[in-house]
């Protein structure tokens, strides 16, 4: 394996080593996140509002299957994390064969039944008449290239468990730079609305792909990737670290996204302007979320190969900086946001009541950043335990008890204004970051009971 790779992320200043390592994680998320905002920028400039709330709609819909497809390769992260710590080359060589075999497969069958079942999932988004057509054929050309986004995310979730997060960043900037120029294309040039959108991020996703394979092919720093066909035969003992750590994220994150679907749906039936305002603050939410989410794969990736080389107080460090960065970042955008949500809303659309309706679910909604930052962090972490089941427990507790009927009853109770289901999804990720706080606290305890932590953590 390639040499000072784990000691790049086992030693030195922990803090200097979460930034050094979380930056380019920032960075590919928001280029990842651009994609969906060119998409949405573009419809806007071209077509009318039917358009951009399909293009809204779609792209949460994928957005819901792409991180769950990055859930379940966070199993492919922690696995291989904990054995470059641990400096078991060949392990990691079957580690990624066996990803490239469950995921090949996993990919194909969703492409497959979500194609066929697309005009049922139009039919439960309760999606606007108006935009009903245009929703179908976004998400038959996007699910059909489910495999391509699947391809991108599981050659990124290796180079993260091997250290390097520098890489994936390159490749989605490739897939940025095409997406944006063939939007142009297919929506300006063309004419094709929300299918160019679409076939603009498919086709961008492929060439992403492509350069990813060129570069491990050709790059003389990745001669130690070598598969040979032994490293595809399923093995019992690592599809069962690769799914035991992946599916409850893959589950977690499945649920969290179906929260903002309901959401999506409750708003969808309020009407069009409130489901355009709803589509475009999820845009927004979801670029003040990529330091959450760079800081939730930081964790997970650093503590991994922490707790793989025996370092579990350094692992418990990482946590805490990444949660002191968090609320420090979310506080700053929440103040940030009472004063300018308007004109940040009115970027993507200027009807007057799709701008006032999305300034107000964005004051309430922008609060998530501070709690949400912190329960992902310790999802990170749990997840690079090995007790991936803690996240899932937590986010499935706080959508049920919390996020789905608190945004339900605003709806009901506050038919003028969006603001309090911009909160009612704040107080769901206050139930999970006590939740974090109280499993935590048990893992230590557990750890310092019996001097050791089952699976590889030190809590």
């Amino acid at each position: 394996m390639k040499k000072g790779l784990t000691k790049e992320l086992t030693t030195g200043n922990v803090f200097q080593t979460l930034v050094y390592f979380s930056l380019p994680f920032f960075l590919s998320y928001f280029l990842q996140t651009l994609y969906g905002m060119a998409d949405l920028y573009i419809v806007g400039q071209f077509n009318a509002v039917e358009s951009t709330t399909a293009v809204s709609v779609g792209s949460q819909i994928m957005h819901m299957i792409t991180v769950m497809i990055v859930g379940l390769a966070m199993g492919t992260t922690v696995s291989i994390g904990h054995e470059v710590g641990a400096k078991n080359d060949k392990q990691v060589l079957v580690t990624i064969g066996n990803t490239v075999t469950l995921f090949l497969s996993v990919s194909i069958v969703m492409a497959v039944v979500l194609t066929l079942c697309v005009h049922r999932i139009i039919s439960v988004m309760s999606v606007p008449e108006e935009a009903v057509d245009s929703t179908v054929s976004y998400l038959t050309i996007c699910f059909i290239g489910i495999p391509f986004i699947t391809a991108y995310n599981i050659i990124s979730s290796v180079f993260r468990g091997m250290g390097d997060s520098k890489s994936p960043m390159y490749f989605i900037a490739v897939a940025c730079v095409s997406n944006i120029v063939l939007d142009y294309i297919f929506i300006g040039a063309m004419g094709m609305g929300a299918a160019g959108a679409a076939l603009g991020t498919t086709l961008s996703q492929t060439i992403s792909v492509a350069a990813a394979l060129l570069r491990i092919k050709t790059d003389s720093s990745m001669q130690h990737i070598r598969l040979v066909a032994e490293d595809f035969k399923p093995k019992q003992a690592v599809m069962g670290k690769l799914l035991s750590i992946g599916v409850p994220v893959a589950v977690q994150d499945g649920f969290i996204q179906i929260s903002f679907l309901l959401i999506t749906i409750i708003a969808n039936r309020r009407g069009l302007f409130d489901a355009a305002a709803v589509g475009v603050v999820e845009k927004i939410i979801g670029i003040l979320f990529l330091v959450p989410s760079s800081l939730l794969s930081s964790v997970s990736a650093l503590a991994a190969q922490n707790i793989g080389a025996g370092k579990k107080d350094r692992a418990k460090q990482t946590l805490k900086y990444a949660m002191l960065v968090a609320v420090v970042f979310g506080t700053a955008s929440a103040l940030l946001m009472q004063f300018f949500a308007e004109p940040v809303v009115s970027i993507f659309r200027s009807e007057p009541e799709v701008v006032r309706l999305g300034g107000q679910y964005l004051r309430g909604y922008v609060w998530d950043c501070v709690f949400a930052g912190v329960h992902f962090c310790f999802s990170g972490y749990f997840c690079a335990c090995g007790k991936s089941g803690l996240s899932f427990l937590h986010n499935a507790i706080a959508i049920v008890c919390a996020r789905i009927p608190l945004a339900y009853l605003a709806s009901k109770l506050f038919a003028d204004t969006l603001f309090p289901m911009g909160l009612a999804t704040v107080t769901g990720s206050a139930v999970s970051v006590l939740i974090c706080v109280i499993a935590y606290i048990w893992l230590v305890r557990k750890e310092r009971d019996s001097g050791m932590m089952k699976g590889n953590c030190g809590g």
